[in-house]
């Protein structure tokens, strides 16, 4: 790929890095964004011991899914491994982001999925936000458990971790670990109140051909 559409997708990622860090769902050092090059089996991606307030496009770690790096400087987030998992398996995502934001980290370490609770959950995320088993972070372990738990899905909770999100656009994934923490916050406080009343599933096909029509980036056999 050319080198200037390299340096835009490499601001890309600074620019996503910022966004998330902006809106508190990650502190320095912690989470990750990378985004696809193109159709090659390569992606750019945040490097380890990220600080979101200095980061910078020539600190952005440019990788082949084989684990080969493509540039020279930084090495990349530790939790490569994840991202890789996921672009491999959907062609479709082009954006791949994985945060400690902090009410879905509580329900992670009480190993607790959100069950449908908003109509707005089912168009962006594809429905429930599943909880994964315990994968070990950093390995290739860490990327089937995330896998599982996604399904189909734009976004699940990784058990006594964090979150992951994917988009087919950084906007797109951006908007995906925004509304992860908010239907966590929401559904946490909920539940300090009394016992959150959920959504009826055979009431929600239209909401579900939304998130199938606009949003969805999983293969189309995936899909209910």
């Amino acid at each position: 790929m050319e080198t200037e559409k390299i340096e835009e997708l490499r601001n890309s990622v600074v620019d996503a890095a910022k966004s998330i860090f902006s809106k508190g769902l990650v502190e320095n050092n912690e989470g990750n964004v990378s985004i696809r090059v193109g159709r090659n089996e390569e992606y750019l991606i945040t490097p380890t011991a990220n600080q979101y307030d200095t980061i910078t496009e020539d600190q952005i770690v440019h990788m082949a899914f084989d684990g080969t790096p493509l540039s020279s400087g930084k090495l990349p987030s530790s939790e490569a491994k994840l991202h890789t998992a996921i672009f491999k398996s959907r062609p479709k995502v082009q954006c791949v982001i994985h945060t400690h934001s902090t009410y879905a980290t509580i329900l992670s370490i009480v190993r607790k999925s959100i069950p449908i609770i908003m109509e707005e959950q089912i168009i962006y995320l594809g429905g429930s936000i599943d909880i994964s088993s315990y994968g070990e972070a950093h390995t290739d372990d860490f990327g089937e458990v995330a896998l599982k738990a996604l399904g189909y899905k734009n976004g699940a909770i990784l058990a006594n971790h964090g979150v992951i999100v994917c988009g087919k656009s950084a906007a797109n994934a951006i908007k995906n670990a925004e509304l992860v923490e908010k239907f966590a916050k929401i559904y946490w406080g909920s539940l300090q109140i009394g016992e959150p009343h959920l959504l009826i599933e055979e009431n929600l096909e239209r909401f579900h051909k939304m998130f199938r029509q606009l949003f969805a980036n999983c293969p189309k056999k995936w899909l209910k």
